[in-house]
């Protein structure tokens, strides 16, 4: 068949031609503690936030975020916050985050007082339209910041807020009051730097790809820090099951959403539901820095022995030993198995090599797809603070 148009969601659309994300980070409150006086005016006031430069630091070194400092300063200028006061103290704070490898591509600073509701005042982005040039992916950044205006900044550049709430009693009254409009918005609520971390390291991970041709209607959102959890709807039951076991057994959450000519019959919906999870695996990858690569398994199940090896190399090709003596198991067509793997391989670009052998189809068939998953499990692996590209060549 001719080659098929695939249409990207916004997710992989962005990931693909807008490869700059950003961090935009409040100061006080999140970076320093915010004093009593709500100003950060002498040395003597200065206290970083708890583990801000252990996991900013992590966060700078190992995630693709650039990071953006904005900030109000009431008064800038005026007698209520002198110049001479403010820049050596703000110029030190600076310099802390610097000597821990900490740097930022801009620092916006509003002086206007809350009374004046000047455009260029958090949460309104006058200052920061440069950001909202369509050059960015501002749908895979953050705002993070110890306000709900931090939260409302977020949503009106169309980014994510991760709220470090530091009095959530009073953040509940708040939420509750303004949950329709801000609810939305908040992707993570915390009082620790390591949580912002965990969560930052987990969003790199996932992926959401659309194909859509004359044929078939495939969606698929993958998440590969996940728990395994699936739902999977092809219109091919044992397919479905397939799928889900692929998702249980590789940790990885899964959801695939097929809407396919299977009044022709079930090849246009396995072949396109395999290059689209193989693109969602090698989005979700994406420069593979600090994974194991290799995976591999052999698993039994009762009179069947499967054995699965990956190699997320860059190279597509599949190795398939596994006959079946069945037109069908279930409603899938066994002939279509290979087909699928290939696709997949083809899509991740890939190498896969599987084995299976036994007497009881049905469980030659699962098998196969849990020593798949089990090798996938082992090859995504991340081990924290590891970097490296798994190769030689410098590229993957």
């Amino acid at each position: 068949m001719p080659p098929s148009k695939i249409i990207l969601t916004i997710d992989r659309l962005f990931k693909e031609t807008h490869h700059e994300k950003i961090l935009f980070l409040d100061r006080d409150g999140t970076l320093v503690r915010e004093p009593h006086d709500y100003q950060v005016d002498a040395f003597d006031k200065i206290e970083f936030y708890p583990k801000v430069f252990q996991f900013l630091s992590r966060i700078k070194a190992e995630l693709d975020y650039e990071l953006v400092m904005v900030t109000n300063q009431d008064g800038l200028g005026t007698p209520s916050l002198p110049e001479e006061a403010f820049w050596p103290v703000h110029n030190a704070i600076l310099k802390a985050f610097a000597n821990e490898g900490i740097h930022f591509k801009e620092v916006i600073i509003d002086r206007t007082f809350p009374h004046e509701n000047a455009p260029t005042r958090k949460p309104q982005t006058g200052l920061l339209t440069h950001y909202m040039d369509g050059s960015l992916d501002l749908a895979r950044s953050f705002v993070i910041g110890d306000r709900l205006t931090d939260i409302e900044l977020a949503k009106n550049l169309g980014a994510k807020g991760i709220w470090i709430n530091t009095e959530p009693e009073l953040g509940a009254g708040e939420i509750s009051s303004r949950q329709a409009e801000l609810q939305g918005a908040i992707a993570l609520a915390t009082q620790d730097w390591a949580d912002i971390y965990a969560f930052l390291k987990n969003q790199t991970r996932s992926a959401a790809v659309s194909r859509k041709t004359k044929e078939t209607e495939v969606d698929v959102h993958l998440h590969l820090d996940g728990n395994g959890t699936y739902k999977n709807r092809t219109g091919i039951g044992f397919f479905d099951h397939m799928l889900d076991q692929l998702a249980k057994h590789s940790g990885c959450d899964l959801q695939v959403d097929v809407a396919g000519d299977l009044h022709v019959d079930e090849h246009h919906t396995i072949e396109d539901t395999g290059i689209a999870l193989g693109e969602a695996f090698r989005l979700a990858l994406g420069d593979k820095r600090g994974i194991e690569r290799y995976g591999f398994a052999i698993l039994p199940m009762d009179d069947c022995l499967a054995q699965a090896a990956i190699d997320f190399s860059g190279r597509p090709w599949l190795v398939w030993e596994a006959d079946f003596r069945r037109e069908k198991i279930g409603d899938l067509p066994a002939e279509m198995l290979f087909h699928f793997f290939k696709s997949f391989s083809d899509h991740a670009q890939c190498n896969i090599n599987l084995k299976a052998e036994g007497t009881n189809e049905h469980h030659k068939i699962e098998i196969l797809f849990k020593a798949f998953a089990r090798a996938i499990r082992m090859a995504i692996e991340r081990k924290p603070g590891n970097t490296d590209l798994p190769t030689t060549k410098g590229t993957l």
